[in-house]
């Protein structure tokens, strides 16, 4: 395999700086180049591991160890989870492997179990935002916690995000203190606040106020970050007249895999058994493609079972990592909405209202779901954002299509936009998700894609 120019960046960047901040796009591969970097490291001799990422639970659980074992250049590194039970936790924490991954919510446990005997020479930390309300006497107590080994016991502090501040630079400050401990923003928040920020007034309660940055600020503060925090966006670096596809594979948790898998059986031996014929097979995967949305329709009722959370889980882990910008959610069937709306309290569904479309534009909307055949030719919805996530897959490559041109490229560059745009695939793994890309992807027809999935299964 061969890494982008820019994630070599990212690797020397690692390489070079033992504390450093990698603000680069989601998708633009920054977790493979990191492990590149340790890896290099390790080959330099340099005292690095083991090796403890930080990242949302997902993130943790699946997305980096998938990472580790995915690609040639990594498949030599050993890789875990620290969750779970107490007594797997104790059992991993017992046998480290050179990456250690864990959501953020255990870290202080984990800190607790080790104590002094902290073990960990590097940490990573995937969605640095996390850290953005660490003060030195007060903030989150999962950064509180970390705060304890992070400039005492662990030797390199790798912070990786696409959106560094995303509220503003006051974001800045709690992120970096964990990578130089207030030499370049000041040693308390309290300093920092006096250097670049006035504090205002909001209404007639004389305790509301706010914090307005200088006009100096940004550029001040660009500069004495410059050194270690390596900026990467995708504009720069690729063609932004094609969007940035972003394929999240989730895999299903056993209960649902299971039912998934007797669900495909009986599809695919009806299939066999009637012959393939594109409308009826697309109208027969219906029941797969629910239960990879995490949902059954009862039969002959618009009502459904819940069965899993995993894409649910996963898209919080995109908006998360979005940071505030918003986002278009693509869904297929009632039950997703209804599944999302419930998930996703500040969530507000697309309707026929152009208040609603108005609203959108004028970035007022943090999360936008969208059903495809709502989509229609002229509508534009390029002013409120660059990230589409596809959450359910649509064997219909029209309406993929049209979808897509509501943000597309065209759009962008049309309305003055320098901006690339993120198509965001979430995808079960080992489910007829994975079928549904190819289809979209190759604009094959649905009959030839389950025709080679059938062969391939009767192998």
């Amino acid at each position: 395999m061969k890494l982008h120019d820019y994630q070599w960046k990212i690797v020397q960047h690692i390489i070079d700086h033992e504390r450093c901040g990698i603000w680069a796009s989601m998708g633009l591969g920054k977790s493979l180049a990191t492990l590149v970097g340790i890896d290099m490291l390790d080959l330099m001799h340099d005292d690095i591991k083991p090796v403890l990422v930080l990242a949302p639970l997902r993130v943790a659980k699946h997305t980096w160890p998938s990472e580790v074992a995915k690609w040639p250049i990594t498949q030599h590194m050993t890789c875990q989870f620290l969750g779970g039970t107490p007594a797997q936790r104790k059992k991993a924490q017992a046998n480290l492997a050179d990456i250690n991954t864990l959501n953020f919510e255990l870290l202080p446990n984990l800190i607790k179990d080790f104590g002094d005997a902290w073990p960990f020479k590097t940490v990573v930390v995937d969605e640095s935002t996390r850290l953005k309300s660490f003060r030195i006497n007060q903030g989150s107590k999962r950064a509180k916690a970390l705060s304890t080994v992070a400039h005492t016991k662990v030797k390199r502090f790798v912070e990786l995000t696409g959106t560094p501040s995303p509220q503003g630079l006051t974001d800045l400050w709690g992120q970096i203190w964990f990578l130089d401990r207030g030499w370049r923003l000041g040693q308390s928040f309290s300093g920092f606040e006096r250097r670049w920020f006035r504090s205002e007034q909001v209404g007639p309660n004389a305790h509301a106020k706010k914090l307005t940055a200088m006009p100096h600020a940004q550029s001040e503060i660009q500069d004495k970050l410059a050194d270690i925090c390596l900026t990467i966006e995708a504009k720069d670096y690729l063609p932004i007249d094609d969007p940035i596809i972003n394929n999240i594979v989730v895999p299903l948790p056993d209960p649902a895999q299971e039912i998934y898998d007797d669900m495909e059986q009986r599809f695919f031996t009806q299939l066999e058994k009637e012959g393939v014929e594109a409308a009826n097979a697309a109208a027969k995967s219906m029941k797969c493609l629910q239960i990879a949305n995490g949902f059954l329709y009862l039969e002959e009722s618009t009502q459904w079972e819940d069965i899993h959370n995993a894409k649910l889980q996963a898209l919080e882990s995109i908006i998360e990592e979005a940071s505030g910008a918003p986002i278009l959610v693509a869904y297929k069937f009632k039950a997703d909405l209804a599944r999302l709306l419930k998930a996703f309290p500040e969530a507000v569904a697309m309707d026929k209202r152009g208040e609603t479309i108005e609203a959108w534009n004028a970035g007022q909307i943090p999360v936008m779901l969208l059903h495809p055949q709502s989509a229609g030719h002229g509508l534009s919805l390029q002013h409120g954002g660059n990230q589409l996530v596809f959450y359910s897959m649509d064997w219909s490559l029209e309406n993929y299509l049209q979808v897509m041109e509501r943000i597309g490229p065209a759009r962008q560059k049309q309305s003055g936009y320098d901006r690339p745009v993120f198509i965001h695939h979430i995808l079960a793994e080992n489910t007829i998700d994975e079928l549904v890309l190819q289809r979209l992807s190759s604009k094959r027809s649905v009959q030839d894609v389950l025709l080679d999935a059938l062969k391939r299964k009767q192998k």
